[in-house]
């Protein structure tokens, strides 16, 4: 059987995909035994303290909304995000999130509730008065504050990490996240993004959206 289930991840994904699936998977089965099931699924990659992992673009969690969380944990389940081929770490997601029930995910996120939230070091060097401009239209959303909004969807911003927010802004302008039919909020941002042009103008909003923590 995981000869078959590597094989049709190489044809769908390519082998980058499969070894990152890999990686991840051999990281769950080598936990102790004894181990609760939540570090397995998600310390390996987002670290003890939840504070992410940039070397595999793996973010915090800790400090997320529940509703947000829970949110993109039956995304990546349902194979709504992860969807495009090139979304390699979507793809290793999914692997994680595919055999979680509801009561699973619901569990899993009120553990990480209890994380403590240690602000993450600013990395994105940018400029913080054009990248204001720019985030204007995103305030509609993600409120003046990045906090975000839950009636609407819109997730907090403000205590991401920042290379995380500007590779997910990459993805969007790429078109490897949000193109999926059942992909609502995602498809938002395909059209949002468009106003950011570049690289430049995504690193400014970036910067300029850190900034807007209150550590």
């Amino acid at each position: 059987m995981p000869n078959l289930i590597s094989r049709a991840i190489r044809r769908r994904y390519g082998k980058p995909a499969l070894l990152i699936t890999f990686a991840l998977a051999s990281a769950i089965c080598v936990s102790a035994p004894n181990e609760p099931v939540n570090d397995r699924y998600c310390k390996t990659c987002h670290g003890s303290d939840g504070r992410g992992n940039e070397a595999i673009q793996a973010p915090i969690l800790a400090g997320m909304e529940e509703w947000y969380l829970i949110r993109q944990l039956k995304n990546y389940r349902g194979k709504v995000r992860g969807f495009h081929p090139s979304d390699e770490r979507g793809i290793a997601m999914q692997a994680m999130a595919n055999s979680l029930s509801d009561e699973s995910i619901r569990d899993i996120v009120g553990w990480i509730k209890t994380w403590e939230y240690t602000p993450p070091d600013a990395t994105v060097d940018g400029d913080k008065a054009e990248g204001k401009k720019l985030y204007a239209s995103c305030a509609a959303c993600h409120r003046e504050d990045a906090s975000g909004n839950e009636a609407i969807g819109a997730p907090p911003l403000a205590y991401q990490n920042d290379w995380y927010l500007v590779k997910q802004l990459e993805n969007f302008t790429n078109g490897y996240r949000g193109t999926h039919e059942n992909d609502i909020f995602g498809q938002q941002m395909v059209t949002m993004v468009k106003q950011l042009k570049d690289d430049t103008g995504i690193r400014n909003v970036v910067s300029y959206i850190t900034s807007l923590r209150s550590d």
